[in-house]
């Protein structure tokens, strides 16, 4: 039985992974900004008031999980605005938003909860296909894409410093999923989603550390 500590848990996504993750055993803790009735009706931990754009809030969640070992950290917590932006309608306060949120906010959560990370942890960033450059065949999206860009940087950089303390970091696309974020749109239900992204946490080694997943096993270009 693992820990598992998914940040961003309340409901699409995020809640599949600690119902699965929780069917399955594990030991979930959920950080959420709010709770809902779908994440208490699980019965896993939570922890409430986790903002991920707060140094306090994320130090409460540290606090609360100090002297616990994590086994997987997964960074759960996005957002999405802005979508078909064009050069033409740029807005940089949701542009400035979506990188404190999608890019700042992994890294204060990591950086918080290290000392709880050791040989054998793995790191799960969900991040998005959209920011591959090379798979970028559309443009538009600035803000999004940028922020997933610089969060993969994140992650190969992260895979780097904590390889001496036997950390794994592996960045994931999650599909296309009928979520809010997406309003409803997609080509994949969140417990589809959830499957695929637990299967690929369970199959990452240290050996590929800092790579690009998505959902379906193939890896994606940077």
């Amino acid at each position: 039985m693992a820990r598992v500590v998914i940040v961003g848990a309340n409901k699409g996504i995020g809640l599949e992974l600690a119902r699965q993750l929780k069917e399955r055993d594990d030991e979930v803790i959920a950080a959420v900004r709010q709770s809902s009735d779908d994440l208490s009706a699980l019965g896993v931990e939570t922890v409430e008031g986790v903002d991920v754009t707060n140094d306090a809030a994320v130090s409460r969640l540290a606090d609360a999980l100090d002297g616990r070992r994590i086994d997987v950290l997964i960074h759960n917590a996005g957002i999405l605005t802005g979508r078909g932006e064009t050069l033409d309608n740029l807005d940089w306060g949701p542009i400035r938003d979506q990188f404190e949120i999608n890019t700042v906010g992994p890294l204060r959560v990591i950086k918080a909860l290290r000392k709880n990370l050791g040989q054998g942890s793995k790191v799960a960033i969900v991040s998005s296909r959209v920011g591959s450059i090379a798979d970028n065949t559309t443009g538009g999206n600035y803000g999004y894409r940028m922020s997933k860009t610089a969060v993969n940087m994140a992650g190969a950089c992260l895979a780097h410093e904590l390889k001496d303390d036997g950390v794994t970091v592996v960045l994931l696309h999650p599909g296309y999923v009928r979520t809010y974020l997406t309003g409803y749109n997609g080509e994949l239900d969140p417990d589809e989603s959830a499957r695929g992204l637990i299967a690929r946490i369970d199959d990452i080694s240290p050996d590929r550390s800092g790579s690009f997943w998505h959902v379906n096993g193939s890896e994606i270009p940077w």
